[in-house]
């Protein structure tokens, strides 16, 4: 009899003419947080010489090579076998998700369509990827912020190579303050205190969010960092409030120990 299993089932389509080869190990690493990649394809003109770094890691990966020939010049027949393999995935009904490899915008109708029917959809492109596909994904993530699996760190994930965004440049992402600020607060009790937990859904349903994007590896390491909200702890529970306008990131400094002894004065003492 088989056995019950809530694992997320995925298929992970890839826009091979617009992902690069050399980071499909650490995508499959972040698929896997999710759910399993039951469903493995790449697709493009294997004919081409541009796609010689992806024939190396089909069989590796047990990745499903989609052949498709460029019927006109300048048009990307792919995209539409893309397509039409996702939606007959979609109809048959036995996926939970979709992760979609490509930095290409043109897919953003599709990552719609497949919202509309309840499923996940986890994109994953280059930095260059239009912001409109980036926003229509449940998640996006950059794959220049995904890096090699660390012994240091959990199975379930990666490291952030990115270089993390200063506190002044997090500040000035007017999107970025916008929804953490209305997550924080949507989140918030009745002593203004929101468990990260519960911001970070919230920031989920609001648009596509990866703190690793900005170069850090979780969501309380970028709010800390942009210094516009105070956190505390309880052992492993983190909670997060707005800092009081005008206060800054800094902590006040301490008096001069030399000066700290002195007594008070009206200013410097009168000749006599």
């Amino acid at each position: 009899m088989a056995v019950a299993t809530d694992e997320k089932r995925i298929a992970l389509l890839i826009d091979a003419d617009n992902a690069p080869a050399a980071k499909i190990e650490v995508i499959l690493a972040e698929v896997a947080r999710y759910g399993a990649a039951n469903v493995r394809r790449a697709y493009g003109n294997w004919k081409s010489p541009n796609l010689k770094s992806w024939e190396a890691v089909l069989h590796e990966y047990a990745i499903r090579p989609i052949q498709q020939f460029a019927y006109s010049k300048g048009k990307n027949a792919s995209d539409m076998a893309m397509v039409i393999d996702a939606m007959d995935l979609l109809y048959a009904r036995n996926l939970d998700a979709f992760a979609i490899v490509s930095s290409d915008a043109d897919f953003t109708p599709l990552v719609m369509r497949l919202l509309t029917d309840g499923v996940k959809v986890y994109g994953f492109g280059e930095k260059k990827t239009p912001e409109p596909f980036v926003n229509a994904c449940s998640k996006f993530t950059y794959v220049e912020g995904l890096g090699q699996p660390a012994a240091e760190v959990q199975a379930d994930e990666t490291v952030a190579t990115v270089a993390p965004r200063s506190a002044q440049d997090l500040r000035s992402d007017d999107r970025l303050v916008r929804m953490l600020r209305r997550a924080v607060e949507t989140a918030s009790g009745d002593d203004g205190w929101s468990h990260l937990g519960a911001v970070g859904h919230q920031i989920a349903n609001q648009a596509s969010f990866d703190s690793r994007n900005y170069g850090y590896r979780k969501l309380s390491d970028l709010i800390e960092a942009a210094g516009l909200f105070e956190t505390r702890r309880d052992n492993q529970i983190v909670w997060v409030r707005d800092k009081p306008k005008g206060k800054t990131k800094e902590a006040p400094k301490e008096p001069d120990k030399a000066e700290a002894g002195k007594p008070k004065g009206k200013g410097k003492a009168g000749k006599g």
